[in-house]
């Protein structure tokens, strides 16, 4: 008699390789996106700490208003097993300076954001002259109280080491920032109790470096810099992971 396909199937998934895995980590990472796109972003980073043992969660911000994102963020961190690295990209850093006042939250990690004090907004932060040799985010003017990045220039200002049939879409698909996102100013400071982290991105065409530079400082972050663009997650997702990790030390 012919042994079952279905038993032959077993025997051999049972001897199969098993994907490589690291023992969970206690700690759980809290991934925050930023203004113009969402969470799915961060997948290859995910993936990277996920396969290195850490729980991983997404926030998927509305970025209509701060209170709203930090609101969204507080019920992602609640969900979380262990203590919390925070992580923000772009206006996540906004997010994560408020949100990260949370007692689970033991560390943030600034990823080309920005990184504020108590009473300033994106809006203030903006108005800043921006220094010779770099450049300022190419934006529309508001429109319904939500602002929108050039899709024309979204490519190059937004990303432009990524490739172009993946940036094109991220032009044609963006997220509207609305206005009272950009205006409302923090209360919170979280870097002034936790430890920070921060990557300055040095070819941003969003947050100029120099910006990035200055918040890092005042918050006396540990600091790297990265030859990328402010889609540093797209295109070094693995030196982004592993910059993350070092916040877990």
């Amino acid at each position: 008699m012919k042994p079952s396909i279905w038993i032959l199937f077993a025997a051999m998934t049972a001897f199969a390789p098993a994907a490589s895995v690291a023992a969970e980590k206690p700690v759980s990472i809290v991934l925050v996106h930023g203004a113009f796109v969402d969470g799915s972003g961060w997948q290859a980073v995910f993936d990277t700490l996920s396969k290195d043992g850490y729980e991983v969660l997404v926030v998927q911000n509305p970025t209509i208003s701060l209170s709203g994102d930090v609101a969204a963020t507080e019920r992602v961190i609640a969900k979380a097993k262990h203590p919390v690295v925070l992580v923000g990209h772009s206006y996540g850093g906004m997010v994560i300076t408020e949100a990260g006042d949370n007692p689970k939250v033991q560390s943030l990690v600034y990823v080309a954001a920005f990184a504020p004090d108590a009473g300033e907004s994106v809006a203030s932060l903006a108005e800043q002259p921006v220094p010779a040799g770099e450049s300022a985010a190419p934006l529309l003017p508001p429109s319904d109280g939500y602002l929108l990045v050039d899709p024309s220039k979204f490519p190059k200002a937004f990303a432009a080491d990524v490739d172009a049939s993946i940036t094109g879409f991220m032009a044609a698909a963006q997220v509207p920032w609305g206005l009272d996102a950009v205006k409302t100013p923090i209360s919170k400071v979280a870097w002034k109790a936790k430890p920070s982290y921060f990557m300055v991105t040095t070819k941003d065409m969003m947050i100029p470096p120099t910006f990035q530079r200055g918040f890092a400082k005042r918050a006396g972050s540990v600091t790297t810099e990265i030859d990328s663009s402010h889609a540093v997650m797209l295109s070094h997702a693995k030196e982004v992971a592993a910059f993350i990790e070092t916040a877990d030390k």
